[in-house]
């Protein structure tokens, strides 16, 4: 990679250069970890105020994770021909808009109208994370990359903790709700902050400088490698992308339905409770990309995964035998080791294919939209059986994602 700059080519590739560029990248990864933090209380939300099943709840994951499925190849060539900066503002703009749409949503009380509100939301946060997440991986040394996903991952992490804190103080809290206007006009003014916060980073982001990185000369090795190998025929990537869509499909379908399991499971405890029992969940979730960060140091990302991925199948098991108050904090120690699954699979998936690394990235991204596979199916059976039970298809993701640190993840 090179980097190139119209101010001062000669500097930019120093640490110091890159710090600021790299620290605002970073900041991006913030705000889709707090949108996607709020969106598991709004599934239980919307249950109980605009009166729709598990299933039908499920379709705010479907708009959303459905978004990255459709947004991400797009977004990768918008990220290729214009540029990173370019794919960032645009990300952090589209975000703005949609988050914006929650206000007429909330104005028709209307369930389908906060669906696809979420959708544009998404797409937007789809554009963000196809170029912050390579444009991290790719600011600075290679052999660095996944220890920077990490730390960048971490602060999505610190987002999505605050989602559900955050989620829960103002959607369940009845004298809060009351003092906004209602349920979902307390659900208007929170994404109604959010937009505007949104849209003043795109003003910085925009004024801001940001050198680009282009796919440059690489060695003759990395060159007859392209040319031998196409992207599809990369058996890492190939692989990395379906294990990356299963397993966002899991941790969907965990984060999804915790509430759920909670109460179900937990005798006396209240929906509000519950979501700051997701706060703790995602508490771990965030100290175990900081965790993996430091392992990272001493451990092969293919070992912690493999090792991660069996860890949390025997967890599920645990929650899906519905044991009360164990099937929960059970649940709860699976999100510390879902924590650095995503940059983990995402990094060893992209690695050493020159090139093609943007598109590959983005195509990588786009596994994302694996999201929309799990929640319905488990919103079914949980209406069906029981909350606990669906959480065997969880455990069947978690499996997928060892055999690729053991197997699949090798060159």
């Amino acid at each position: 990679m090179s980097i190139t700059s119209e101010r001062d080519p000669g500097t930019e590739s120093s640490p110091l250069s890159l710090r600021g560029p790299l620290i605002l990248a970073i900041s991006c990864f913030l705000i889709w970890g707090l949108a996607y933090g709020l969106l598991d209380v709004l599934n239980k939300h919307f249950q109980e105020t605009l009166h729709v099943g598990k299933a039908q709840s499920s379709f705010l994951q479907i708009a959303y994770f459905g978004a990255y499925l459709l947004v991400s190849i797009p977004a990768g060539y918008l990220m290729q021909v214009k540029g990173y900066k370019r794919g960032l503002v645009s990300g952090l703009m589209v975000t703005a808009l949609g988050a914006f749409l929650f206000v007429p949503a909330a104005q028709a009380e209307s369930f389908a109208f906060f669906v696809g509100s979420m959708f544009v939301l998404a797409a937007g946060l789809c554009i963000l994370e196809t170029s912050a997440d390579t444009y991290v991986s790719v600011l600075g040394k290679p052999e660095n990359a996944t220890k920077r996903l990490n730390l960048a991952q971490s602060f999505n992490a610190l987002g999505v903790f605050f989602g559900p804190i955050i989620g829960g103080t103002i959607f369940f809290n009845d004298g809060v709700t009351k003092a906004l206007g209602g349920a979902q006009h307390a659900v208007q003014w929170t994404y109604l902050a959010i937009g505007v916060a949104v849209l003043i980073f795109a003003v910085v982001m925009a004024r801001a400088y940001l050198p680009e990185i282009r796919d440059a000369e690489h060695n003759a090795v990395d060159a007859d490698i392209t040319e031998e190998k196409p992207l599809f025929k990369q058996r890492h990537f190939v692989l990395g992308v379906l294990t990356q869509a299963f397993y966002i499909g899991t941790q969907v379908g965990v984060a999804a339905f915790f509430i759920n399991l909670t109460t179900e499971t937990w005798h006396g405890m209240t929906s509000q409770n519950a979501a700051y029992l997701l706060s703790v969940a995602m508490l771990l979730y965030l100290i175990g990309r900081f965790a993996a960060t430091a392992l990272l140091q001493w451990f092969a990302p293919r070992v912690i995964l493999t090792l991660y991925g069996v860890v949390s199948v025997l967890l599920c098991l645990v929650a899906a035998a519905g044991i009360e108050k164990v099937s929960v904090l059970a649940l709860i120690a699976v999100f510390f080791f879902m924590g650095t699954m995503f940059p983990t699979i995402f990094t060893l998936g992209i690695r050493d294919l020159g090139r093609s690394t943007k598109r590959a990235s983005s195509i990588m991204v786009m596994a994302i939209g694996g999201g929309v596979a799990l929640p319905y199916p488990m919103g079914m059976i949980g209406d069906a059986y029981g909350m606990p039970a669906a959480f065997l298809l969880p455990a069947v993701g978690f499996a997928l994602v060892a055999l690729y640190g053991c197997f699949g993840a090798k060159k």
